[in-house]
């Protein structure tokens, strides 16, 4: 891991970085860690993949994941995993309070961004099971905290926004239709205390918001991945799903980085291999009629 940074921390890689934010009781602290590639240098700010553990998960062990520490490697990325408090996370309607989340998450990133060489405009926010569920209420807190989110097998909960605060995110989320932790329909937990949100019901928060419904999402198959994004005037919200269950790979992060990347013009296509079939501009070049566009959908490897 690179150790010229800013600040010269004493924190970084499998040293946690602590935060103790300005609220009393200690309600906006807790702890991250974040990997950096070899050739990051302080002059040269690069983004951030941020990763949000699931349920009694440690962020420790999203570091040391060897797959995550590759992927920041080849897209040249800082990757930062958070630790929620006690391996928990405490978002709306969720069984523990222990933390004012949009708080500690703005010390976070003010904190990363001191330490370490990370530009603040190109900060992506993911999370794996309870850690999406967090990522889905961090976007609709203010969208804007950070410049995309990622959300693998998660939903709001029960009940639902009736809307979000805030502008439309760009949003990819992934999920398995076998998934039977978190399935598509949510499911009860805490003896029926609890309800896990439906994915498509959270998604039609968003919707709703921009004047869009379920139908007005143009499918597409690519892979293993079945996806299905719409298009508001701004943001973008996209649900990819697969056939398995309750899983994550680096390569869903990826994809959603680079699609964010393109949408946010940090990526140019032909640096990474990939078509801008699914931006806006090229979405708004299909519809009228451009050549080969429905054929660059197909091969592009992260078109969509």
């Amino acid at each position: 891991m690179a150790t010229a940074t800013r600040a010269d921390p004493d924190c970084g890689g499998e040293v946690a970085c602590q935060v103790d934010g300005p609220m009393s009781g200690g309600r906006d602290s807790g702890t991250y860690y974040v990997y950096l590639p070899d050739d990051v240098r302080p002059q040269q700010p690069v983004g951030a993949i941020f990763f949000l553990h699931g349920h009694r998960g440690k962020a420790l062990n999203e570091i040391r994941n060897g797959s995550f520490r590759k992927l920041a490697d080849v897209l040249g990325v800082a990757f930062v995993a958070v630790d929620g408090l006690q391996g928990s996370w405490s978002f709306p309607t969720s069984p523990r309070d222990l933390r004012d989340e949009p708080a500690f998450f703005d010390a976070v990133i003010e904190d990363l961004t001191t330490r370490f060489p990370v530009d603040r405009d190109k900060l992506m926010l993911s999370g794996f099971s309870s850690g999406a569920f967090m990522t889905w209420y961090l976007a609709c807190d203010d969208s804007q905290r950070f410049a995309g989110y990622a959300p693998i097998a998660g939903a709001f909960w029960e009940p639902l926004p009736e809307a979000c605060p805030t502008s439309t995110p760009y949003l990819y989320h992934v999920h398995g239709t076998s998934d039977k932790v978190v399935p598509l329909a949510g499911r009860t937990l805490g003896g029926g205390q609890y309800q896990q949100g439906d994915v498509y019901e959270s998604f039609e928060v968003w919707l709703r918001a921009a004047g869009l419904t379920l139908e007005d999402g143009k499918t597409i198959t690519q892979g293993a991945l079945n996806c299905t994004t719409w298009r508001p005037e701004e943001g973008a919200l996209e649900l990819c799903l697969h056939s398995g269950g309750h899983s994550v790979r680096a390569q869903w992060l990826k994809r959603a980085w680079v699609r964010l990347g393109m949408e946010r013009g940090w990526i140019v296509p032909q640096t990474v291999g990939v078509t801008t079939s699914c931006t806006k501009a090229a979405d708004a070049a299909r519809d009228a009629g451009a050549a080969n566009a429905g054929n660059k959908l197909k091969q592009a490897p992260y078109a969509c």
